[in-house]
């Protein structure tokens, strides 16, 4: 202890003598702690004066009180001594005490006679004045006092005679209970009366008669006292001798039931509450979103009890804390019924967003945080947003899964063909029937003002919406190969229907394009990249879809033109097979131009022109044998013909890139054996050298013999080497063109 005071010491005087120019001031400093000293130890002095004064005052009334008792002591020691032998006081106090008690007997007598003569009278007057305020349950009851006490006058008289008759013969007593039977039956309306006012306590005082309620407080205290007079009275008959106590009519009280009508009042203001709220959900419980409205009485109910409820009690009652409690205890309540009767999700998010407001609202009442406890579903307010998160989940995976149902049996059975919109385009109901479904969930969730609960609403939204795109992708898969492999079990009509898929689509990508951008203002920028970066997902699947419709088609043309491309550059082929490709494929494309989208019908057409391009290319590419010029001509026929039929559909200008490798193809075709190279050379920078490809176009020339081919080929592929040919940074539709192997081909020639 000495060591850390002495630390703390040498501390201090450091922090005085911080410098040497310090030393010169160490009076001053001096001076200074003596006078702080001198200063603490007149308030010790000041301190310790005081609580020895306090101790000696304590020690004097401690004295005193034990003279006090000491007194009441012998006081009471000199009574009990009069008592127990009255008879060294007063030589005829026998006499005296036998002529007191029969005269007191004759007394009580006479007075029991005489009330009971007038009970019934009494009764019928008191009948008559409940009867009259009963009518009117919160009228002003003018008659609620006087009827009190006249039967608290009567119940008085009852409890007595019933006491002093139990020692009487069974019969005596079996009489007077029956006497009193009416007395017990009006007590009995009077008590349930004050039972229906004290359950009616905020009606009457708004009915205009808090007055009412005074009184009603004035005869629970009244009562309360009665009931505490008794428990003590059995008490002390408990603890004192029988005998002596019988002695005093104070003592003769017993029989009086304990009626706990402050507590009972109590409970009747709670269970009218309960009640309240109760008959307020029962009213609505088949539309939980009105009564959760409705509920703004209850703010105006803590207002009128505030300013008019609670003047009508006395301060020991605490009856503003006491409401504010059971309010918030019966709200709790019900709440957690109305969640356990798994409401809509409109309602769990109205819900959420009015315990919010109810927070505040109590807060702007000056409502204390104490009296609102425990917090309205046990401070789980978050769980009510999973449980709407959940139930967004559940209904979105069922509509979605129910609507999938019908659109995919539409789609595989094909027995009606499918809708037109007002512009005469195929279509599904599934587009506008799953974003009513979402845009539904979306504007609930906005509604609510919280970005998170929006954001997530979007992301399980996003979750379905790539569900069923992975589902069409599959059925369009699964429909198409049934077509191509089992052409006898497949129904007719998978090309409208594909059609109508794919408009859907585009009808989706739009709807969804516009959620976003409606969306986007209303969260901060948090929330807003999320539920951007997930609807654009979602576009990207639809579209996704739709190039899943058009390559569909287009592969449904080229598959009932394999017999006919099966021919291409076979001997069949001089005799003209490109009018039949194109009129097939006419015939597909006057039926896409008019059911088609044309936002997706001008993809299609570039696709089917490179599906085109890849497949004569290919054939080409793969001839086994070309009769020049012959070959030539009839190639130079064929994109004559395609690039008619294909003007119609897309502008000639634009044709012309699409066909340019073609005529460098017939350059390569036309060119001779020591000129090849120089064709080659322009088809190579754009392409690439697709040597693969060249030499199946050297080899497949019946005006070149083996020799030539090879060198051909080695002057090719000498201009490669030179000039560093490699493929273009962008791969062209000479990518897509697969060149058959030397076996492959002698397959092919054999077949």
């Amino acid at each position: 202890m000495s060591v850390a005071t002495s630390a703390s010491a040498a501390q201090a005087v450091g922090e005085y003598l911080q410098s040497p120019d310090d030393l010169m001031k160490i009076a001053a400093f001096r001076k200074k702690l003596e006078k702080e000293k001198a200063s603490i130890d007149s308030k010790l002095k000041s301190g310790v004066k005081d609580q020895l004064d306090a101790t000696r005052e304590g020690l004097r009334k401690l004295v005193k009180t034990r003279d006090s008792v000491q007194a009441i002591k012998d006081e009471m020691s000199t009574v009990d001594k009069t008592y127990n032998d009255p008879s060294k006081v007063v030589k005829t106090f026998d006499q005296i005490s036998r002529v007191s008690m029969v005269h007191r007997n004759f007394a009580q007598v006479e007075e029991m006679v005489n009330n009971l003569k007038e009970m019934y009278s009494r009764l019928d007057d008191l009948e008559g004045m409940l009867e009259s305020n009963q009518r009117d349950i919160t009228g002003p009851a003018p008659n609620l006092l006087p009827i009190h006490h006249q039967l608290h006058q009567l119940e008085t008289f009852r409890n007595q005679t019933l006491h002093q008759a139990k020692k009487s013969s069974a019969d005596s007593r079996r009489t007077l209970n029956r006497w009193f039977e009416r007395l017990d039956k009006v007590i009995a309306d009077f008590d349930s009366y004050i039972g229906a006012l004290s359950r009616n306590v905020l009606p009457i005082v708004q009915a205009g008669h808090p007055d009412v309620i005074v009184k009603l407080c004035k005869i629970a205290e009244l009562e309360g006292l009665a009931d505490q007079k008794a428990i003590a009275i059995k008490l002390v008959k408990k603890a004192a001798n029988l005998d002596a106590a019988a002695k005093f009519k104070s003592l003769q009280a017993d029989a009086r039931q304990i009626k706990h009508y402050r507590s009972n009042l109590m409970k009747n203001i709670t269970d009218s509450i309960r009640q309240k709220f109760e008959e307020a959900y029962a009213q609505n419980r088949e539309n939980p979103g009105a009564f959760i409205d409705d509920l703004k009485w209850l703010y105006d109910d803590i207002i009128r009890i505030e300013t008019d409820v609670v003047p009508c009690f006395p301060p020991s009652y605490e009856i503003y804390n006491f409401y504010v409690r059971e309010y918030h205890k019966a709200l709790n309540e019900i709440i957690k019924r109305l969640v356990a009767d798994e409401p809509d999700a409109i309602v769990i998010l109205q819900l959420h967003a009015w315990m919010k407001e109810y927070r505040k609202s109590m807060k702007e009442l000056e409502v204390p945080p104490e009296l609102l406890v425990p917090p309205l579903l046990d401070g789980k307010d978050q769980s009510l947003i999973d449980d709407y998160l959940n139930l967004i989940v559940k209904k979105l995976d069922e509509w979605s899964a129910n609507l999938m149902k019908t659109e995919i049996r539409d789609f595989t059975e094909r027995e009606q063909p499918p809708e037109k919109d007002a512009d005469g385009l195929y279509g599904m109901q599934g587009a506008v029937i799953m974003f009513q479904m979402i845009n539904q969930q979306v504007d609930l969730a906005a509604d609510s003002g919280q970005g998170a609960i929006l954001t997530r609403v979007v992301e399980d939204s996003n979750r379905v919406m790539r569900q069923t795109q992975v589902q069409w992708i599959t059925i369009v898969e699964s429909e198409f190969k049934k077509q191509v492999e089992k052409p006898e079990e497949s129904p007719p009509g998978l090309v409208e229907y594909v059609i109508a898929l794919a408009n859907d689509q585009i009808k989706c990508a739009d709807y969804a394009e516009a959620l976003s951008a409606r969306l986007e203002p209303l969260v901060s920028e948090k929330y807003s990249t999320v539920i951007i970066e997930r609807l654009n997902d979602a576009i990207d699947g639809y579209l996704d879809v739709a190039k899943k419709c058009t390559q569909t088609l287009i592969d449904l043309i080229f598959n009932d033109l394999k017999p006919a491309t099966k021919q291409l550059f076979s001997p069949t082929w001089y005799n003209g097979i490109m009018s039949q490709i194109i009129e097939t494929t006419r015939d597909y494309m006057s039926d896409y131009q008019v059911f088609l989208n044309p936002s997706i019908l001008e993809l299609l057409v570039e696709d089917l022109l490179d599906t085109f391009l890849i497949t004569y290319l290919t054939a080409l590419g793969n001839a086994s044998k070309l009769r020049m010029p012959a070959a030539i001509d009839q190639i130079k026929n064929d994109v004559s013909e395609a690039f008619q039929f294909f003007s119609t559909i897309k502008p000639a200008n634009e044709l012309e890139g699409y066909f340019e490798v073609i005529e460098m193809v017939l350059a390569l075709l036309e060119a001779s054996k020591s000129l090849v190279f120089l064709s080659f050379w322009s088809f190579a920078k754009k392409h690439g050298p697709c040597l693969a490809f060249v030499e199946g176009l050297m080899k497949a020339r019946e005006d070149l013999d083996r020799s030539a081919v090879s060198e051909v080929m080695e002057s090719v592929k000498r201009k490669v080497r030179d000039e560093g040919i490699t493929d273009p940074p962008e791969p062209t539709i000479m990518k897509k063109i697969v060149i058959q192997g030397t076996f492959a081909r002698l397959l092919q020639v054999a077949k």
